[in-house]
């Protein structure tokens, strides 16, 4: 069985799938993060977001940076999910989960995980507000 689950989807993500990937009997600790969408930012009221992809690049390095933390940490298992598309106020557009011996592990996996994807990955984000729209950090 693979250690690694990636999925860039339009559809909703599912927690308990990545739970599920990531459960093994020799894990004592999996660890979650879970992005969701917040109604502002800096102070501006957010109505929704949308994220675009180039996605046969994003899956590609989403793949390097699970590999990587397979290699960096203790861990047995990571499954990381990105949506892409129009998310509302409480939707998800990221779940990464990890599972190892130790909870260590799999909490500084996830962290790693959900850093460098933000700061590699080919996902682009739209911020929708009252009065406009803004692309977040680069534009497809």
């Amino acid at each position: 069985m693979s250690k690694t689950s990636i999925k860039v989807t339009s559809k909703k993500l599912d927690l308990q799938e990545c739970y599920n990937f990531v459960t093994h009997d020799s894990c004592g600790g999996i660890a979650a993060f879970v992005g969701t969408v917040r109604n502002d930012t800096q102070g501006k009221e957010v109505t929704q977001l949308d994220f675009s992809t180039y996605k046969p690049m994003a899956i590609k390095e989403i793949q390097k940076i699970a590999d990587l933390a397979l290699e960096k940490f203790k861990i047995e298992r990571i499954a990381i999910h990105h949506a892409e598309g129009m998310l509302q106020i409480g939707e998800v557009p990221v779940i990464i989960t990890a599972s190892g011996k130790h909870r260590k592990a799999a909490f500084d996996a996830c962290q790693f995980a959900i850093d460098t994807l933000k700061e590699t990955v080919p996902i682009w984000k739209k911020e929708h507000f009252s009065d406009g729209e803004v692309w977040v950090n680069a534009h497809p």
